[in-house]
């Protein structure tokens, strides 16, 4: 008979919390084992390696929908199909990027302005806060 654990030995394995386990069975991410009467769910140990795929997934910032999407294609063995889901994944990273980018400058020209020290004026990054119209570092 394969190795079964509980939980909680899951939990540890695989480097997470026990209610992440719980969150994935009912995002049904992960197949929640049958409790047998008076006793305790006993996983199988290849558990682990999905609630790493899953964790994977994520830090490289795919959502749960999206991994619910890669593991089906991972059981088909699509390659096609991930590669246009990682350069999704891409475009929408290289979007952030580039709304990051004006954040940057746009708070860069800010504290330049605060830089000058005049202090009879109100403080430049306040004044901008306030302002209903959006500041792109003009």
């Amino acid at each position: 008979m394969a190795q079964e654990l509980t939980i909680g030995k899951v939990a540890k394995l695989a480097e997470v919390n026990v209610e992440t386990i719980r969150y994935y069975q009912r995002r049904r991410l992960l197949a929640e084992p049958k409790k047998p009467y008076m006793g305790y769910r006993h996983y199988p140990a290849d558990i682990v390696k999905h609630i790493r795929f899953i964790k994977r997934a994520q830090a490289l910032g795919f959502t749960l929908n999206e991994v619910t999407i890669l593991m089906g294609i991972e059981a088909a063995r699509a390659c096609g199909k991930t590669r246009a889901l990682a350069l999704d994944k891409i475009n929408a990273i290289d979007q952030k990027l580039t709304g990051l980018t004006i954040m940057r400058r746009a708070l860069t020209a800010l504290v330049r302005q605060c830089e000058t020290g005049n202090s009879s004026k109100r403080c430049p990054i306040i004044q901008v806060l306030e302002q209903s119209e959006s500041y792109r570092g003009k």
